[in-house]
């Protein structure tokens, strides 16, 4: 039944009181005697090891992971746990070589980066582009993914559940990256609780049916049970492969996607830019850390619904009228079976999730309108209380579109497939601005601004590839995604390195980083824990390739 015991609101309740009174302490707590954008948009200074690699996690997992990723593990199984797995990866290279130089730097925002590296014409393009894809899509989408996983689990309607998320996550916004940062802790721990009380029962479910004894049982008989869903690999003809194509999944597309998701978005790079050196590069790693279990919490249910799905329990919740399978409908309905005051805490992780993301996307849209269109188009003399008023005006604007926006996406399919995809038009170009603005001193404004202009002509090319060969008359297969996303950015790369070359001047570019290698040494404790990082993934592709 799709609706909530009292325990359930009980427990909820104490979730809601406690973050917002945690949040409400920090605010006054750790509040500067003068109102600055430092302090507002990047806490600069205030925040722990701990509470950046929490908030990197909190503002990484939303709704999209508990339905759309263990709808994934119900359909093609543990394969899908790669953007997880690589993701740990790529942090420990973010954290090593991005992260310094952008505090070098003294960076706030990317389009920053990019007006001190090229020019403001590169810088406002991807600016602007942010802005309408961080909007229209992603906070749109969070908002209405996470209001449709609220409205399934607890009967409250969608209208309701939109506005209710969207005001609690303002609530946390407004008060600034401090206030966002520390109440990540507890949303992380809420989110990774909740998420176990789950996994637990799918596993006690398993072996139940089974006449198994306990969870490790469980486990032991999924494997047994749906082996096909135990593997990394998928080869080409196999049903997912356009999804998960093979060697795409540890080279290739999955490392562009991810380091450009983790190294050069604002979204996630503003947690660690307002701290030192070794206070990010521990709280990046720590994230690693918590990446690795991610799948546990959101996969492992997945793949147990469907062997409960595979042996006759709740078929019908799983299907539409229709009898049409419905993957992302695994994690609600396993949420729907836990016993009361479990449920709430359950329920209390999906919000955790969804909040938190809600509120860390929107902190970033503030920053990049506020530093990087009003200052420097509107007001370039602003004090800092008016820019820190124009960021806090942002937030809500940005939430009243993403509210009037949210509804209209439930006349699509799969939403999160489409955007996943759609928003990744542009990303190849973005990484390859950034790798060789970082890495090659020679690289020119010129380069970029093509590379700007033409990623998503390039990548719409590929895209619909089979029906542009088929107008003349030849036979093209589907490229797959990851495919695309790894051949736009060869593409790109050559073609920065083609126009640098031709430019005379690229030899003495006053625009080009002076990199110090010095900066990219870390500390034994360091090595220690990205080698185990490195270790366990191994082990990991090893046994499950």
């Amino acid at each position: 039944m799709n609706q909530l015991h009292w325990a359930d609101y009980a427990v909820f309740c104490v979730y809601f009181i406690v973050v917002s009174g945690y949040g409400y302490w920090i605010y006054h707590r750790k509040k500067s005697g003068q109102t600055n954008t430092k302090d507002f948009f990047l806490a600069e200074g205030s925040l722990t090891w701990w509470a950046i690699g929490a908030s990197l996690i909190a503002s990484n997992i939303s709704a999209e992971h508990f339905i759309g990723m263990a709808g994934s593990g119900f359909a093609m199984g543990l394969a899908i746990s790669s953007y997880e797995w690589i993701a740990a990866a790529t942090l420990v290279i973010v954290a090593v070589f991005f992260i310094p130089i952008y505090l070098k730097n003294k960076i706030y925002t990317m389009p920053q980066f990019l007006a001190q590296r090229y020019n403001d014409t590169v810088s406002t393009i991807l600016a602007i582009f942010w802005l309408i894809v961080y909007v229209l899509v992603n906070l749109t989408s969070i908002l209405y993914l996470g209001a449709i996983a609220v409205e399934t689990i607890s009967g409250i309607s969608f209208t309701t559940c939109t506005i209710g998320l969207a005001v609690f996550a303002i609530f946390i916004t407004l008060g600034g990256m401090k206030v966002i940062g520390y109440t990540d802790v507890i949303q992380v721990i809420v989110l990774i609780c909740g998420g176990l009380v789950v996994t637990y029962l799918a596993l006690q479910l398993v072996s139940t049916q089974n006449n198994g004894q306990g969870v490790l049982s469980g486990l032991s008989m999924l494997r047994d049970q749906a082996d096909d869903h135990f593997h990394m690999y998928f080869a080409q003809g196999h049903p997912h492969y356009n999804v998960l194509p093979g060697m795409a999944l540890i080279t290739g597309g999955m490392w562009i996607n991810n380091l450009s998701y983790w190294g050069c978005n604002q979204y996630i790079v503003q947690r660690a830019l307002g701290a030192d050196l070794k206070t990010a590069r521990s709280g990046i790693l720590f994230a690693a850390f918590l990446k690795l279990i991610i799948p546990l919490i959101v996969v492992i249910p997945g793949i147990a619904a469907f062997v409960l799905f595979k042996n006759g329990t709740f078929q019908q919740a799983m299907t539409d009228p229709t009898g049409v399978v419905k993957p992302d409908q695994a994690y609600p309905v396993l949420m729907n079976l836990l016993p009361a005051g479990m449920k709430g805490l359950a329920f209390a992780a999906l919000t955790a999730a969804v909040v938190a993301s809600l509120a860390g996307k929107c902190n970033s849209i503030s920053t990049i309108f506020t530093l990087d269109i009003y200052k420097k188009f509107f007001d370039k003399n602003a004090s800092e209380r008016k820019l820190v008023n124009v960021g806090r005006w942002a937030v809500i604007v940005s939430f009243i579109i993403a509210i009037i926006i949210a509804p209209m996406l439930r006349s699509f399919d799969q939403v999160y497939q489409y955007i996943q995809e759609y928003t990744n038009f542009l990303t190849p170009g973005v990484f390859a601005i950034f790798l060789l603005g970082f890495f090659w001193k020679r690289t020119t404004t010129k380069a970029a601004l093509t590379v700007a202009i033409l990623t998503i002509p390039f990548s719409t090319l590929l895209k619909f590839w089979p029906e542009l060969m088929q107008i003349i008359g030849i036979q093209a297969d589907e490229i797959p995604f990851l495919h695309r996303t790894t051949w736009v950015f060869c593409i790109d790369v050559a073609l920065m390195v083609v126009i640098t070359l031709l430019d005379p001047s690229s030899r003495q570019n006053p625009k080009g980083l002076e990199v110090d290698r010095r900066m990219f040494r870390v500390t034994p404790s360091f090595v220690i824990g990205s080698a185990a990082i490195i270790s366990i993934l191994m082990v990991l592709y090893t046994v499950f390739w």
